[in-house]
């Protein structure tokens, strides 16, 4: 009946205008840049092909024979308000609206690189940071004070997607980052992939972002980054958000083993099916159906992609090793100088995480009793993921009263990005 076809036509309507003035939108690519996007609205029946290159963006209604990048689906109500930016592509992924295939960095730089309507800015952007050591892959999304998040082994950006967005819902400038070695960071041949090595890497991207201070979170291994760059840097970071942090370990029965493994192997060809790492990343759960399946979908893709790179896998394995040969004490262990960290520092750790298991958290204690510790049950080892609304409220509560504490030693009237960020959290 016409009543009941017109909101499907109105919605078809909308959304085809939605499609075809994103040339005009179009803020450009880098040099080289040249990808394709198949945008599939499935409550209208209506995939649209967008071509982006360095100069310019073509849309045409249908696909082409040209191979996409990256998939993307949503709904047509959902695709209007990401266009009129109510909402974010990272709020879209998270709240099920939204799924993503191919290339996840291509994925998240397509909303980056349209104006939104009135000529503002985009939500999030996707953008290369230049530091003496790599090139650093970065979303960034928010406005306030800056938090960094740093994601552990064999991981990128892709594990915070649930923590960009709670952050910068609650008044952060949020840069989640690909470390170099890992997901869209160049991959340096001759890196060391040590803690000091990346914590190096952490503050040339605070230099080059002009970033004074920052908020550090990070997950596993980037927990670990976060912490060497509080022991070499302490001016640079406000607070220290470690969640299933991999510290040193004191028992090292294969250490002998270990020093004579040859990460070079990795340049060798490898092939990971998906349920291979499939089954990696359920290993690292409490409860692997706990895991959205979207999110492990993008995680899968990720690192199927990117670890058909050999030097990728360098690496990845130069990292393991160097994480398993970390000192745990004498003068340069790693216990030994945790004593002297300065910045405050909150250790969330998981009661089933098999990697970093919570009895870790008795070392820690001894050589930083200053610390905060909590542990999630039912948790394994990435807590954002596994317990994401616990483990979130814990963050903002944890930075809110870091920030507190720092503005009354200083002697500093509290700021109204800040008093609402307090008021959020009381609500």
């Amino acid at each position: 009946m016409p009543s009941e076809e017109r909101p499907t036509a109105s919605l078809l309507d909308r959304t085809q205008a939605a499609f075809s003035d994103l040339p005009e939108r179009y803020l450009g690519g880098p040099a080289g840049f040249d990808a394709t996007y198949h945008v599939r609205i499935g409550d209208i029946g209506r995939t649209f092909e967008v071509r982006c290159t360095r100069h310019g963006a073509r849309v045409r209604t249908g696909i082409t024979r040209r191979e996409p990048d990256v998939v993307i689906g949503t709904d047509a109500a959902t695709w209007l308000r990401l266009r009129e930016g109510e909402l974010s592509g990272i709020d879209a992924f998270g709240e099920g609206r939204l799924y993503a295939h191919g290339d996840v960095d291509r994925a998240l730089a397509f909303e980056g690189l349209f104006r939104l309507p009135n000529g503002r800015p985009p939500l999030l952007r996707v953008h290369d940071v230049r530091v003496p050591a790599a090139t650093i892959s970065t979303l960034t999304t928010g406005q306030g004070p800056d938090v960094v998040l740093i994601h552990g082994l064999g991981a990128a950006k892709t594990s915070f997607f649930p923590t960009v967005a709670a952050l910068s819902r609650q008044g952060y400038r949020v840069h989640a980052i690909d470390l170099p070695g890992f997901g869209s960071s160049s991959k340096p041949l001759t890196g060391a992939y040590d803690a000091g090595w990346f914590a190096e890497a952490v503050v040339d991207f605070l230099d080059a972002s002009g970033i004074q201070r920052a908020h550090l979170i990070g997950n596993s291994m980037g927990g670990r980054v976060a912490l060497e760059v509080a022991l070499r840097a302490p001016q640079r970071v406000n607070a220290l958000g470690l969640l299933s942090p991999a510290v040193a370990f004191v028992r090292r029965d294969l250490l002998p083993l270990v020093r004579v493994l040859r990460p070079e192997l990795g340049l060798l060809p490898h092939r990971f099916t998906r349920a291979m790492v499939a089954g990696q990343i359920g290993a690292m759960l409490a409860d692997p159906d706990a895991m959205d399946p979207a999110e492990a979908d993008v995680a899968v893709d990720e690192f199927q992609r990117v670890y058909s790179s050999a030097a990728a896998r360098l690496a990845f394995l130069r990292s393991a090793r160097n994480i398993y040969l970390d000192r745990p004490f004498g003068p340069s262990g790693f216990y030994t100088r945790l004593g002297s960290l300065r910045p405050p520092a909150l250790f969330v750790w998981g009661s089933h995480d098999a990697l970093v298991p919570a009895a870790f958290r008795h070392h820690v204690e001894r050589a930083l009793p200053s610390a905060e510790h909590v542990l999630l049950q039912e948790c394994g080892h990435i807590p954002q993921i596994e317990r994401p609304e616990e483990t979130h409220a814990l963050l903002v509560d944890f930075l809110a009263r870091a920030e507190e504490r720092e503005d009354a030693t200083n002697g500093v009237a509290r700021l109204p990005g800040r008093d609402a960020r307090r008021s959020r959290r009381a609500a």
